[in-house]
């Protein structure tokens, strides 16, 4: 087998990000009809599109359940980006659960927040995210955390099972050379100079920095398991904050070029059931999914669909003082039937598939 596995017959349940969420997991599954050990009475399966942890109270718990439902049998799951980072030591905002070097700087937004027991979980986790496939797939359904597009896709399916690290840091190897026989990272570094602000401070707004926008384009289009995990990008206009730092790039939806029959499902894009007045994204929200309703298939063919409802974004609730899930859901699409569940029990018909 490759990096890009079989999905199993019968129906589905397609859990979208979770996030250290763990309670709403627990509540989700539940109101989807299956048993604490991943039983489900009607033998429906579980599928995870990624983006288990960071941010949220306690990924430990999250990953321990995913990786006894996956190992079972009673689930399968591709890895998010999320996975990718911890999987490969690279900390990132919301990861100082896992990482040291970031726990005290997390604390101020994301604190409290569970942390491995011991080495002996924390070796389960990172063994658990390295073993994952990037995408699963059957004749009418794929799932994928970020983007389906080709030649990537083509790409992973030469790569055998469990190589993702591996695979991974070779890509990553690539862009680094790539960056290195540009002089890159001298050029983004002289740059940054010239800014006094850290650019994890949603408070002060940097001018545009090309050299930080070349660099970020050569780490996310060079490696192919970062375009299927990451999604693409390209050069923006002007900085916006997201994911807690500024950017220089902003994502593409790749969905309007799709034009196969097989159904797509991603996470990773921060829909939300009720989007805010002013998109919490800026421009890069505008692009995804400005003119897509919160429940309808998009793309050229109307058959990708987001099933990511943000409840990575709780924390900003928490610090609020409001009702969790008034802007912040996890949801799971059920298919074939097409419709949503979210962990409050709320089920709803998504909306405009194959139109």
């Amino acid at each position: 087998m490759s990096l890009i596995q079989p999905l199993p017959p019968g129906p589905l349940d397609i859990v979208g990000d979770i996030h250290g969420e763990y309670h709403a997991l627990v509540a989700l599954l539940a109101q989807l009809g299956y048993d604490p050990q991943g039983n489900h009475p009607q033998q429906r399966r579980l599928v995870f599109v990624g983006d288990f942890c960071d941010r949220g109270p306690d990924s430990p718990a999250v990953l321990a359940l995913a990786r006894e439902l996956v190992g079972s049998g009673r689930a399968q799951a591709v890895a998010g980006n999320h996975e990718i980072n911890l999987m490969r030591e690279d900390p990132k905002d919301g990861s100082g659960w896992f990482f040291d070097s970031r726990s005290a700087s997390d604390a101020a937004k994301y604190a409290p927040f569970a942390r491995p027991e011991d080495a002996a979980q924390r070796h389960a986790i990172a063994d658990f995210t390295a073993s994952l496939p990037v995408a699963l797939e059957r004749d009418d359904l794929r799932v994928i955390h970020a983007a389906w597009v080709e030649p990537q896709i083509t790409a992973a399916r030469a790569m055998r099972a469990g190589s993702l690290r591996a695979q991974y840091d070779h890509w990553e190897a690539v862009a680094e050379a790539h960056a290195k026989a540009s002089q890159l990272r001298e050029r983004r570094k002289a740059e940054a100079q010239t800014w006094a602000h850290s650019l994890e401070d949603a408070r002060f707004r940097p001018p545009f920095l090309p050299a930080h926008s070349e660099s970020e384009l050569n780490k996310g289009l060079v490696n192919p398991l970062k375009v299927l995990t990451s999604g693409l990008e390209r050069r923006c206009t002007e900085p916006f904050f997201a994911g807690g730092k500024w950017r220089f790039v902003e994502r593409v939806a790749w969905w309007n070029e799709y034009t196969e029959a097989p159904a797509v499902v991603v996470g990773h894009y921060w829909r939300r059931l009720h989007p805010p007045s002013v998109p919490v994204h800026g421009k890069q929200e505008e692009n995804l999914f400005g003119h897509t309703p919160p429940l309808a298939w998009h793309g050229q063919r109307k058959n990708v669909f987001c099933v990511d409802y943000s409840v990575g974004g709780r924390w900003v609730a928490r610090r609020a003082g409001e009702a969790l899930d008034s802007r912040f859901n996890l949801a799971a699409l059920r298919w074939p039937e097409r419709t949503l569940m979210f962990e409050d029990g709320r089920e709803m018909a998504t909306q405009d598939f194959g139109i």
